[in-house]
């Protein structure tokens, strides 16, 4: 399954564009390495998504064409959620 679809459909990302501009700009690692909207994603891979001042590690555990908003959360397992300080001293 396509990243953008994923995150899309796992409601880490509420909307696919959205979830295609961030990987575009760098901002998502699949297994480590920077991952584009079109990367293939399976499960066992391990996605990290950075928004603004948060880093989200989640673990693909499920892949469904479609889910109910109360299944989303099924198809991934939170491993590290961190806040990133910004100093502009």
């Amino acid at each position: 399954m396509r990243l953008d679809k994923f995150l899309k459909i796992s409601r880490i990302i509420k909307r696919r564009s959205v979830a295609k501009e961030v990987a575009d700009k760098g901002r998502i690692q699949v297994n480590g390495k920077l991952a584009k909207s079109s990367t293939d994603v399976k499960i066992g891979d391990v996605i990290r998504v950075q928004f603004g001042n948060k880093i989200l590690e989640a673990k693909v555990v499920a892949l469904h064409e479609s889910t109910k908003k109360e299944d989303a959360a099924g198809m991934y397992e939170i491993l590290q959620e961190t806040r990133v300080e910004n100093n502009l001293n």
